[in-house]
């Protein structure tokens, strides 16, 4: 598969001088990129694909300061939010988790786990007292959520966190061979897991249906695949489980504890000089491509567009599973094409070992950037079904 998809990269590529210099990205149709960025420990490239008739797809990169005091951690942040039921949980966590990091690297004046776990908290427990102010008018907001995958590289050391089942991938260079080989470096919350459905039994070891087989596919109380998330509040407090919800999110008994959980995932990783970069991406680019087949097209190109290469692998591999051609693919609308794909976001950030040792620098860059301009006016619709 990988040389096709190679071969189909290179065909399909297409160059240009001023694309690096463009601060805010660029837009093709309903594609999203950033084809390079410098950030504090290196270079960057970034893009977001739209399928669903919102783009639920959220991401951020900010590098720099982690803190508000001059004095305080430097290093870069990389968020990829992947929504479901809507956007309005994805966008949340764009407003406000890496502004509670920060608030809580200030108050402790360095960057670690707790750090980490508590912007996450806050995050949460923010994003609860929007539900419960519009739940009133807008009921439906209770059944939306989102994954939440955050990397952060500080003082050489590499931060990931994770709820649902968005991913991040290790490209490290093997000294004997020089080959460039995958590690997976984010854990994943989604009952298709066995080990997965096991943790949620333990959990809930009086509710004989916490996970039930639907149309072959595993799903929390027949609902949702994924364990963990921020949001999805119906699931999580029991009195925004019932009536103006809508009767397909409604449980027929009540729950004295949460079903989902918002608890992070959370590791941590001394980089070391062949650590060569970081795909983070949501798991519409992994429905379609294996860990090492997005680091081999990472390796073997340029890193110029390296994450448009990605998206548009995922793409082509979309295409062919529905027996149909790239370019006709390209073609369909957003809405209609969540039928082929999901929205996909994916950041490449890479690791520069002489600027990962450094634990601060008087000339780093300072960046923040968001990802998916391709959010384009709204469409009336329900609330989508969660995934």
């Amino acid at each position: 598969m990988l040389s096709r998809l190679v071969n189909f990269l290179r065909a399909c590529w297409r160059t240009s001088s001023d694309r690096s210099s463009d601060a805010a990205g660029r837009q093709d149709g309903l594609l999203w990129y950033k084809d390079k960025g410098q950030h504090l420990n290196g270079e960057f490239s970034m893009a977001v694909v739209q399928a669903n008739n919102l783009l639920e797809d959220q991401s951020q990169i900010e590098s720099g300061s982690l803190s508000t005091l001059e004095s305080g951690p430097l290093g870069t942040f990389v968020g990829i939010y992947d929504g479901h039921g809507g956007p309005e949980t994805s966008r949340y966590i764009n407003d406000h988790l890496f502004q509670h990091l920060k608030r809580f690297a200030t108050e402790q004046q360095s960057m670690s786990v707790d750090v980490i776990k508590k912007a996450y908290q806050a995050t949460e427990e923010g994003f609860f007292s929007v539900v419960a102010k519009q739940w009133p008018m807008k009921p439906q907001i209770a059944a939306v959520g989102s994954c939440c995958l955050v990397g952060v590289v500080c003082n050489g050391t590499l931060y990931i966190a994770n709820l649902g089942d968005s991913r991040a991938v290790l490209g490290r260079r093997v000294k004997a061979t020089g080959e460039v080989l995958a590690i997976q470096l984010s854990s994943e919350h989604n009952v298709g897991i066995e080990s997965v459905r096991q943790e949620m039994r333990s959990l809930h070891p009086d509710d004989s249906h916490i996970v039930v087989l639907k149309h072959n596919v595993w799903r929390v109380k027949g609902l949702i695949q994924i364990s963990r998330s921020i949001g999805d509040v119906y699931l999580k407090k029991p009195e925004f489980n019932r009536e103006p919800l809508y009767q397909r999110f409604r449980l027929r008994e009540t729950f004295r504890k949460p079903i989902l959980s918002s608890e992070p995932s959370i590791s941590m990783h001394e980089l070391q000089p062949y650590d060569q970069f970081i795909i983070f991406a949501s798991d519409g680019l992994w429905e379609h491509l294996s860990n090492q087949d997005a680091v081999d097209i990472v390796q073997k190109h340029p890193r110029n567009g390296s994450a448009r290469r990605l998206v548009k692998a995922a793409l082509l591999e979309a295409a062919t599973k529905r027996e149909m051609r790239y370019t006709d693919l390209k073609k369909i609308e957003r809405g209609v094409r969540r039928h082929f794909h999901d929205d996909i976001t994916v950041v490449v950030v890479f690791l520069d070992s002489n600027l990962v040792s450094k634990a601060s620098s008087a000339n780093s860059p300072s960046l923040s950037l968001r990802g998916g301009g391709v959010n384009l006016p709204a469409k009336t619709q329900a609330p989508c079904a969660p995934t």
